[in-house]
């Protein structure tokens, strides 16, 4: 029998073509795509963020590395719109994420929900592990909440005396129940001295007995900032506080362990001052302590049913519409890119081609012929002007030598160097002794001027 199946493997092993499932890569991607998101669900990642980009479609995709290998991630607009703030490239970040691959590409990659800056990651475990212990211990129940008094006339406030806080609080109560007693005990209301500080300041005023209602609480700030409220030591001062304690710590989106152990919640210090106030006391608590109820049982419901819900997620993770949605988002991104590089190339090459015919077309524009033309004609117009220079010039020296020819030989002249000329009556020259008649009259032209004579003879010469 032995030697029969080995001659069966055998044989099996020489069909190439025997038992063998045949994928296309369109069902490999996807099954591997199925086995990632069941067998791994939603994980915590720590990393640094690079190359991020965020397109217009109003998703974000980025690789999340550290110092020995990176991670592709996408994160739809759906839930980045919650993140508090915007992300750059070199944040040190922590998101909650699904394992997944982008099947077009085959690319393993993580679909983050939540996205938070990795210092605050530690402060958050600890807050829920210490709001575990306290919440198991009934430090969260409403029954041991004490109701807070309708009028109170005396109110010791816990805070820093120069924040905002206080003066917020004084000026509510100031304006809307004037007679009501208002005592602040200073503390520091962040940093490593604050807790123990403000746990003490609880345990004193607690042990004065002046107070009907105490206010536990500061502005708004980072997680950080906030974190003396999140003290277990603040926390076992407020629950073991025989005085009625309201916690206003932060914002109204803010949420301290004192909020959760204190005998009423306000969302604001502001809030605080108007609910020990009497005007709208009764409403305020009513509220308070409906919310407070529903919060309880909300809680409860959420703790009876979180395993249900998270079995149910795994199931439904594969192939729910919203993978689906993703995966195309992420694809049309991404021809959105490929689009965008082709046209940007298509109107370089088409610049490129586009520059020698627009230097040709420069050269021959008309400007340009008539800018020539001007030149060469201004040109022609300064080669005239200096060949009637020249001319004008040659024309003033000819003139200059004629004049001093004609003036060499002028009669002038010859007056000038001591002869005289006779004109006659008519005023033609007398050139000949023999000419001139006894009693005609002449007139005798000299160098300068002229005389009158009258001829009385001729005198013996040439």
């Amino acid at each position: 029998m032995a030697c029969i199946w080995l001659d069966a493997a055998l044989n099996s092993m020489d069909d190439p073509h025997s038992n063998r499932a045949i994928y296309s890569v369109s069902q490999l991607n996807k099954e591997v795509a199925e086995l990632l998101t069941r067998g791994l669900g939603r994980i915590w990642v720590s990393g640094e963020i690079s190359n991020l980009a965020q397109p217009r479609s109003g998703h974000w995709y980025f690789s999340l590395k550290d110092s020995d290998a990176q991670v592709r991630c996408a994160m739809f607009r759906n839930s980045n719109r919650l993140v508090r703030e915007q992300p750059r490239d070199g944040d040190q970040v922590l998101i909650r994420a699904r394992v997944g691959l982008y099947e077009p590409r085959g690319d393993y990659q993580l679909i983050a929900e939540h996205m938070e800056p990795a210092g605050e990651g530690a402060l958050r475990l600890a807050f829920e592990q210490l709001k575990a212990k306290l919440q198991a211990e009934g430090l969260f129940e409403d029954e041991r909440k004490q109701a807070i008094p309708d009028a109170p006339a005396t109110v010791g406030v816990v805070t820093s005396p120069t924040g905002a806080a206080i003066r917020d609080i004084q000026a509510v109560i100031a304006r809307r129940s004037p007679l009501t007693q208002v005592t602040v005990l200073p503390v520091p209301v962040q940093g490593d001295a604050a807790a123990p500080q403000i746990a003490q300041a609880i345990a004193n005023a607690d042990a004065l007995g002046l107070f009907d209602v105490l206010i536990v609480g500061r502005g708004g700030g980072s997680l950080e900032d906030l974190w003396p409220f999140n003290d277990e030591a603040v926390a076992r001062a407020i629950a073991a506080c025989k005085v009625p304690v309201i916690s206003a710590v932060g914002h109204e989106v803010d949420w301290s362990i004192a909020d959760w152990v204190a005998d009423l919640r306000a969302p604001t210090p502001t809030a605080a001052a108007e609910l020990v106030t009497q005007d709208l006391f009764a409403r305020a608590q009513a509220a308070s302590s409906a919310l407070l109820r529903a919060a309880g049982a909300m809680r409860r419901a959420q703790a009876q049913h979180s395993m249900q819900i998270n079995a149910l997620a795994q199931r439904i993770t594969a192939a729910h519409p919203r993978r689906q949605l993703e995966a195309k988002a992420q694809t049309l991104d991404d021809l959105t890119a490929r689009l965008q590089r082709i046209v940007y190339r298509q109107q370089d090459e088409r610049r490129t081609a586009l520059a020698p015919l627009q230097t040709r077309l420069a050269a021959q524009s008309p400007r340009k012929q008539v800018q020539r033309q001007a030149e060469r004609l201004a040109q022609q117009h300064h080669a005239i002007l200096r060949a009637a220079n020249q001319a004008h010039q040659q024309a003033a020296q000819q003139l200059g030598n004629l004049a001093h020819t004609l003036q060499t030989v002028s009669p002038l002249s010859t007056l000038q160097r001591g002869y005289a000329i006779a004109l006659r009556e008519d005023g033609a020259a007398l050139r000949k002794a023999t000419d001139a008649k006894t009693g005609e009259r002449l007139t005798i032209k000299l160098g300068k001027g002229a005389v009158a004579a009258e001829v009385v003879g001729e005198v013996a010469g040439d």
